[in-house]
């Protein structure tokens, strides 16, 4: 919820965006790589004009 990143990845795979959330906390709590990749994810994906 700090950057959309992972409601924005929910959104444009038409998935539940708690699922993406809980794969995401397991990401960064077991391979460590996953605030790497939240943090690029963040600086990649574009904001959404809707909001």
């Amino acid at each position: 919820m700090i950057g959309g990143v992972c409601g924005g990845l929910a959104e444009y795979f038409d998935v539940d965006p708690t699922l993406v959330r809980l794969i995401a906390v397991l990401l960064i709590f077991t391979a460590g790589g996953g605030v790497l990749a939240y943090l690029v994810l963040w600086i990649i994906i574009p904001e959404n004009p809707n909001q």
